[in-house]
């Protein structure tokens, strides 16, 4: 490590001068859609990033250090806001775009966090990859402030290398060094990014192709940073090295355990649902063949799938953190967006999400941002109304030391059988949780167990919440043991538990756009009972009619 140090402080010494061309060298076009519904908001003052929307104008409103949340700040600062405004293509939005450019150079580029190395990254790829839109056709005076001002900030990141984040803004900066090599024609600064690439995708990637992070979203934005980075070098004429065509495909495999029917994906860690039509068109773009894994064994995650049915469950161990602080308010650690939900699992039947997580707003204030971030957000068992990892701001804090997770499957049948000690520092407690799902995949069972490390200790009240997508209609059963649940597509499934009272109570889901309400199941452990076992079974008939219910009718899961 010091060898890095002394090598990188060598190499920020001798960097010339940037000479700063009249044009980039190369033009760049961005890849992906934006939002023209978020251009529009633009228009009107106003930038949403991951659930929060604040104001960003003119006039200096949007940059300062109380503007907002750092997460959505750095947004503002990396000009993702450039993609949204040209998908309005229209005038109006290319003036926008150059009046908070403007605005940003007079106002904003002096800020700390503007000069964080992964933001200006962002920014260098954010002005090239737009600048046909942004400035080819603007007055002289305002391109060259602009490529002034690139020129700088490419020394900046280029010097930064290897980037120090533990996740995925270290990818971030790596592409934004690339790029600014290609357009300024940096022979030295391309060698120097090149080099580091092979190390920085083994630090980013697991082998099985789910990124550090453990966060669909993130894996998702890395699987993009991965192929912009191979058509920049690609279209520079390099050859890129072998690693980073093995990482693309294996990570673009591990980013369809994630879909659900609708092909959106599954909110943990941070992950609020994208278009099934991004996902496709990134999946196209990657390369990505084949089908969905099962499981990611390194990252944590397990699918289950038989019939129509699909089961998405969260069986790893939290992400790593870092305590270093940069200096620019950023959390430096993998855990960054990281959640307390783990063993928590999301169900979808076709295209309908029936069970999901309460979903993310990473960019929002902290008390709205942990609110989702809490255990009691996510389907799966709450202890002593405590969370399973503490929540910082910076990540997390307390967190599950050992997870274990064992699967099976027989005759289409499919078992898994997971554990976590999150509990086991303050209350001497393991989790453990059984989920079945049968082969037709009409009938879902589970059992969630209270293990205490002290034989005959009383174990703590715990409850298992169900959080139930908008779409889906619930009805508590006469007997107050079952919750019957009707989908979208009219199909009718019930949820019936043992060994607990079952009630239905007020949630929100945060999966993109606005919250919404919606209704959570929730089963509360009778007293000095260590397990509840539950049932989610197809109803074949409509309700008052005859019926063939789940199995057998009884809630156990399979030993």
């Amino acid at each position: 490590m010091r060898d890095l140090i002394r090598g990188t402080r060598r190499f920020i010494a001798g960097l010339k001068p940037v000479k700063v061309p009249d044009a980039p060298a190369r033009s760049f076009r961005d890849l992906w859609p934006g939002d023209a519904g978020r251009g529009a908001r633009l228009l009107r003052g106003e930038f949403e990033v991951q659930g929060s929307t604040r104001r960003l104008e003119a006039t200096g409103e949007g940059w300062e250090a109380g503007a907002g949340p750092v997460t959505w700040r750095a947004a503002a600062h990396g000009f993702a806001w450039l993609r949204d405004l040209r998908a309005l293509g229209t005038d109006t939005a290319r003036m926008r775009a150059r009046d908070l450019t403007e605005d940003w150079l007079a106002r904003g580029a002096a800020e700390n966090l503007a000069q964080a190395p992964e933001v200006a990254a962002a920014r260098i790829s954010a002005w090239l990859g737009h600048w046909d839109f942004l400035a080819a056709t603007a007055e002289d005076g305002f391109r060259r402030k602009l490529l002034v001002r690139l020129a700088q900030d490419s020394r900046g990141v280029i010097g930064s290398l290897p980037g120090e984040a533990m996740h995925r803004g270290a990818l971030v900066t790596l592409k934004g060094a690339m790029a600014a090599a290609v357009a300024l024609e940096e022979e030295a600064w391309m060698n120097r990014a090149i080099r580091f690439l092979p190390g920085e995708l083994e630090r980013q990637f697991h082998p099985d192709g789910g990124h550090v992070e453990r966060s669909p979203q993130q894996l998702l934005l890395a699987l993009q940073d991965l192929i912009e980075i191979r058509n920049l070098l690609h279209g520079a004429g390099i050859n890129p090295p072998p690693v980073l065509a093995t990482v693309l495909e294996r990570a673009g495999q591990a980013l369809r355990l994630f879909r659900h029917g609708d092909g959106g994906l599954a909110q943990f860690n941070g992950t609020r649902e994208d278009g099934a039509g991004l996902l496709d068109l990134v999946l196209t773009q990657g390369q990505a063949r084949g089908r969905a894994p099962l499981l990611l064994e390194d990252t944590g995650f397990h699918r289950l799938q038989a019939g129509r049915t699909l089961v998405i469950a969260e069986a790893g161990a939290p992400p790593p953190q870092r305590t270093r602080d940069s200096g620019s308010g950023l959390p430096r650690g993998a855990d960054r967006f990281a959640h307390a939900g783990t063993l928590s699992f999301e169900m979808s039947v076709g295209r309908d999400r029936v069970i999901v997580n309460c979903g993310a707003a990473p960019a929002a204030e902290a008390e709205w941002r942990d609110a989702l971030r809490a255990t009691a957000a996510h389907s799966t068992l709450v202890l002593a109304d405590t969370n399973s990892s503490e929540l910082k701001d910076e990540g997390l804090g307390r967190r599950p030391e050992r997870v274990e997770a064992d699967r099976h499957e027989s005759n289409g049948a499919q078992w898994l059988e997971a554990s976590h000690d999150g509990w086991r520092k303050p209350f001497g407690a393991l989790h453990r949780r059984r989920l079945y799902l049968a082969e037709t995949g009409d009938d879902l069972r589970g059992e969630d167990m209270i293990e205490m490390a002290e034989a005959g200790a009383p174990v703590p009240s715990f409850l298992v919440r169900f959080h139930l997508h908008p779409a889906v209609v619930a009805t508590p059963q006469i007997d107050e043991q079952a919750v019957l649940l009707r989908l979208p597509s009219n199909q009718f499934w019930r949820l019936r538990a043992k060994g607990a009272t079952v009630a239905l109570e007020e949630s929100v889901y945060l999966g993109g756009g606005e919250p919404r309400r919606t209704s959570q199941i929730v089963l509360t452990a009778e007293a000095k009972l260590d397990t509840i076992q539950w049932a989610i079974g197809r109803v074949t008939a409509q309700p008052g009619g005859a019926e063939a219910a789940e199995s057998d009718g009884r809630p156990a899961a399979p030993a």
